[in-house]
């Protein structure tokens, strides 16, 4: 073959064409995300009725519809449907004899072809009415089940529980010893999978123990991950580092540090999802020394060497490369603030990079809330994490910081859909001889300051999400707003009954107001009551989790019982006569859950705006890992 020589010109030109070309590849990747099954699930309504709900997968074609199917007892299954169901993913059969067995699948049409049906969903004789999962759990003595997350444990497509398990938790500001942090990992039909004890050198508090189950190696299966110590117990019973060390502070004249865990080494553990073996430890980053590097509110100086400052820590999931997760490991919020990335490939745990801000001066240095968000803020297909009050890009470089200092609630998503990107909606503690906004709406590529309220008032909590049709876009509300805010300010009805959690919960696409054990409907009422639950985090009143688990696009309510021994996955049977694919196949959404768990819990958002008036939903640019069964 003969050679052609290229001349410097065209050398160039190739060289851009190619360039382009990367980047064009770079910004059109799919990500890699989780192969769930059709998720088909049932409850019984009435006497005489059953509501049934199942998944659109992300990645199925937009004709798609579906057959549903019925086998009572030992009769043949029949057909439900008249016509293809084109317009919803859930269904209400009736009558329906419930003296008997009744199985239901769903069966996927693609261009006038049946294909077949995923595994059923039964529904036992004389089951009675109700629309929960009940988990039995294993639940230590003087335990509290609280936060819980899921992944798909064993490859089969269908979610499992990574429960965490608490005993007397001792907030960061407080001295004493802390009850040891056990997880626990199930099945949905409650079958015990593994148990890890994090052992008595990691203390137990909301501000401590951030967990992450993510499938991070593609491989199907989700691992867990958290910060370990000497004496961790994995799920196979072998001890991480020394279990004959005890680094906790066990003088009780010291009054400041006593219980707490103030020198000892300190790791970073990947376990296996499927039967939480530990797979790889290393050190975490950073370390906490010195002490009283971890200054106070904006930087102010005010360090300390007891630990309430250095021992705040965030997690996250995050595709910092556009196509595989990554795993963010973070320290401090009041000051200094390190962001470690983590990298899960073929059996190895590798270091990404390291975001410092090393002291006060810095302007990223106190920006940090006791919770984070994970979005793709500037569109170029790469994660960002969005750290209360500045943004980190996604190749670990400050992207900006507003300034605006710490908070505790924080909601990312597209509030404003006028606007193209982003918002990022926080609100700010005013403290400690500090001015500013007590609540703040900021563009989330930019930084650019879109709302200030509250002006120098310390702002407890809020949230902004659509719960009002009659307001395009998002609503606002938090301590002291007077009432139901539009993005810019203004009051546009009462207060809604709490500054809690939302959920997608009735048949439109407005959500409604998760607090407690019940769900309001803005303007409305009480909609709905788990009976017999509890909610965790004391005031906090948070969920165990709220995250769309199965059925279709609306999601589910996790809470525990009060005996603590089970947990219960609550479910709408509201019909619907809207379509959309499983949020889980959202991936700022899928991030949210993971993260869900962290610090002071905040609800998922999606990457689009979903709400009243919304345009439909853009297709997700993922691919779906292959399971292992």
């Amino acid at each position: 073959m003969k050679k052609i020589k290229l001349d410097s010109n065209y050398k160039f030109t190739a060289i851009l064409v190619v360039i382009h070309l990367m980047m064009f590849s770079s910004a059109m990747a799919q990500r890699q995300m989780e192969n769930l099954d059709r998720g088909i699930v049932a409850f019984r309504t009435s006497n005489d009725s059953a509501y049934i709900g199942w998944r659109l997968l992300g990645t199925e074609p937009e004709n798609i519809t579906f057959n549903l199917y019925r086998k009572s007892g030992n009769e043949p299954a029949i057909r439900l449907n008249k016509f293809p169901i084109a317009e919803s993913t859930n269904y209400v059969d009736g009558p329906v004899n419930f003296n008997v067995e009744n199985q239901y699948f769903v069966k996927p049409i693609i261009d006038g072809k049946e294909f077949a049906a995923d595994k059923p969903y039964t529904l036992k004789a004389n089951i009675p009415i109700g629309n929960y999962i009940d988990i039995p759990l294993k639940t230590p003595e003087g335990y509290t089940p609280n936060d819980v997350s899921v992944g798909d444990l064993d490859g089969d497509g269908e979610y499992e529980i990574v429960v965490h398990q608490t005993f007397r938790g001792k907030d960061n500001s407080f001295a004493g010893i802390s009850g040891i942090p056990i997880f626990q990992a199930y099945k949905m039909d409650g079958t015990f999978l593994w148990q890890i004890s994090l052992g008595k050198n990691i203390r137990e508090g909301a501000h401590y123990t951030q967990f992450m189950v993510y499938d991070l190696d593609g491989d199907g299966i989700a691992e867990f991950a958290c910060k370990t110590a000497d004496g961790t117990i994995d799920g196979v019973g072998k001890v991480i580092g020394d279990s004959t060390k005890d680094w906790r502070d066990l003088n009780p004249e010291h009054r400041a540090t006593y219980g707490k865990i103030l020198a000892g080494p300190e790791y970073f553990t990947i376990f296996n999802g499927q039967t939480g073996k530990a797979l790889a430890t290393t050190d975490y980053i950073p370390s906490r020394y010195p002490l009283n590097s971890w200054n106070g509110h904006g930087g102010d100086g005010k360090g300390d060497s007891t630990g309430n400052r250095s021992d705040r820590f965030l997690a996250c999931v995050a595709y910092l490369d556009g196509i595989h997760p990554s795993i963010v490991e973070c320290r401090g919020y009041y000051g200094r603030t390190v962001l470690a990335a983590w990298d899960w490939r073929d059996g190895k745990l590798t270091s990404r990079w390291v975001f410092d801000s090393k002291n006060g001066d810095n302007p990223f240095s106190g920006q940090g809330n006791h919770n984070l968000v994970v979005a793709d803020v500037d569109g170029d297909g790469k994660d960002e994490i969005v750290y209360g009050s500045m943004v980190v890009n996604h190749d670990g470089k400050g992207l900006f910081s507003t300034g605006f200092r710490h908070g505790d609630a924080l909601h990312v998503g597209v509030l404003d859909p006028s606007r193209k990107g982003l918002e990022v909606f926080g609100i700010h503690e005013i403290e400690d001889n500090t001015t500013g906004p007590g609540a703040t709406i900021y563009d989330a590529k930019t930084g650019k300051v879109l709302y200030k309220g509250s002006i120098n008032k310390d702002v407890g909590r809020g949230v902004a999400e659509d719960i009002y049709p009659k307001n395009p876009g998002a609503e606002m509300w938090y301590s002291g707003s007077g009432g139901l805010l539009n993005l810019k300010g203004e009051r546009i009805g009462p207060m809604p009954s709490s500054i809690n959690f939302v959920i997608w919960w009735d048949g439109d696409f407005s959500r409604e107001l998760l607090n407690r054990n019940y769900i309001d409907k803005y303007g409305v009422g009480r909609i709905f009551t788990a009976e017999g639950c509890l909610s965790n985090n004391g005031t906090k009143s948070t969920p165990a989790l709220s995250a769309d688990l199965f059925g279709d696009w609306r999601e589910e309510v996790i809470f525990r019982t009060a005996d603590n021994l089970h947990l219960r996955i609550y479910s709408t049977t509201i019909p619907t006569n809207h379509r959309i694919y499983t949020l889980m196949h959202d991936p700022q959404y899928r991030l949210g859950v993971a993260t869900e768990n962290v610090g002071y819990n905040q609800p998922p958002h999606t990457g689009f705006f979903l709400g009243t008036g919304m345009n439909k939903a853009p297709k997700p640019n993922i691919f779906l890992v292959k399971n292992k069964k």
